[in-house]
């Protein structure tokens, strides 16, 4: 309907722009010569129409008298050029005053003519840019949908070719290890999310468990891939968690409390690194466990092993976050007191320097796998990083990460 009524506006514009035209081009020229030429044609028919009324006149006479005398002949002669005469003078200024009122009226109509040419070109001009606004309104509105039907079918195709199961299986393990130790006794345990209720814990939780990695039983606690999800965010988020489960994530530092403190039980951290180069390199830690709410969540981390370097520690005592607090833009708990120095220059808070990112941060230290995802070329410091994994003595830029935790002791099957 819109389509229609801008098709029919601007036809009705473009017609009224040719009539306009059309009109001054047939607007008779105000010449002097044109208006002349009338004139004399108007006082030359009634000076020929005052002759022959004299003529007649006269042939009235000459049957009346027999013989004209040569000189009233003569006398009528002179009568006639001056009334000729007496007829050109007031012609010629009956043809000037005339002259000059055509000419003032044609002129008044020519501007006429033209100025409302000129108001409808103005106004058709404008019709169609309104008409144009709403056709690229319009396109884009179009132009939105089809990226949304585009980003459907992307995900209705995702979720189709989708290993992982979008509804979590029903069970009551403890962990993705005590999910994989009772139910793969009986059968094959596929990767995919899983409700467990670990000890201490007032409620039960999905989570991604890989069953395929090194024999299985790893419960996934943070994944990076594309950067969709951002992990800039507050103290109350990072410890409840956030992200999809099926892409990127943190399950939340109260979620991980609960799994690394059950009774009897030691976990083992593994961190899976891949570069922007699809290079892959690891670091594995035994003895790993976090404290509670009240001490900030202290990590703790037992023996390094693998071959992307220990980062957790180091090279110098001030870069090790072993046994540091969680911290965040919003709690700062870093070791900045009361600042850091990072590439020579003073630094406050760790998390404001790194984006607002949380991490156990020690004067920022070398490792930040919540960083931002794509490195952003200002500092290595403020992207995902892990600085004792390096190439030709650079940090390698790291494209995703993973971090995953298993049980290395489980008092229900030893």
């Amino acid at each position: 309907m819109n389509c229609f009524r801008v098709t029919s506006l601007i036809s009705l514009s473009i017609f009224l722009v040719s009539w306009g035209e059309t009109v001054i081009s047939n607007v008779k020229p105000c010449s002097s010569k044109y208006l002349t030429e009338q004139l004399v044609s108007s006082c030359g028919k009634a000076l020929e129409q005052n002759l022959v009324s004299s003529n007649l006149f006269g042939t009235r006479n000459v049957g009346a008298v027999e013989k004209p005398l040569k000189a009233e002949e003569k006398n009528k002669s002179t009568d006639i050029s001056k009334q000729k005469e007496q007829c050109l003078v007031p012609c010629d200024v009956q043809a000037k005053i005339l002259r000059g009122e055509k000419q003032y009226m044609c002129r008044n109509l020519q501007n006429s003519l033209v100025e409302y040419a000129r108001s409808t070109k103005k106004l058709v001009r404008n019709m169609m840019d309104d008409q144009q606004s709403s056709l690229d309104y319009l396109s884009n509105q179009v132009n939105e949908l089809m990226n949304r039907v585009l980003l459907l079918n992307a995900e209705v195709l995702r979720k189709h070719l989708d290993p992982l199961p979008y509804k979590a299986v029903q069970s009551h393990g403890l962990d993705c290890t005590d999910i994989k130790d009772t139910i793969g006794s009986v059968s094959k345990t596929p990767t995919g999310l899983y409700i467990i209720h670990p000890e201490g814990s007032n409620y039960p939780f999905e989570v991604l468990c890989d069953m395929d990695f090194q024999g299985g039983g790893w419960t996934v606690v943070q994944k990076r891939t594309d950067g969709i999800i951002t992990f800039q965010r507050t103290w109350s988020e990072y410890l409840d968690g956030f992200g999809d489960l099926s892409g990127e994530f943190w399950l939340g530092l109260r979620k991980i409390f609960h799994i690394v403190n059950q009774k009897a039980t030691s976990f083992s951290l593994y961190v899976d690194l891949e570069s922007e180069n699809d290079k892959h390199a690891y670091a594995a830690y035994d003895g790993f466990w976090i404290e509670d709410e009240a001490c900030s969540f202290k990590i703790h981390l037992g023996h390094y092993s693998g071959n992307a370097g220990d980062a957790f520690r180091g090279y110098r005592k001030e870069d090790n976050q072993n046994s540091m607090p969680f911290s965040t833009f919003d709690v700062d708990n870093d070791g900045c007191r009361p600042v850091c120095t990072i590439k020579q220059q003073p630094v406050k808070s760790c998390s404001n320097f790194s984006e607002s990112t949380g991490w156990w941060f020690n004067q920022c230290g070398l490792a930040n796998l919540n960083g931002v995802h794509r490195y952003t070329g200002r500092f290595l410091a403020t992207g995902i990083h892990w600085d004792t994994w390096t190439v030709n003595n650079k940090p390698v830029k790291i494209k995703s990460v993973s971090m995953k935790i298993r049980r290395t002791f489980n008092p229900y099957f030893n």
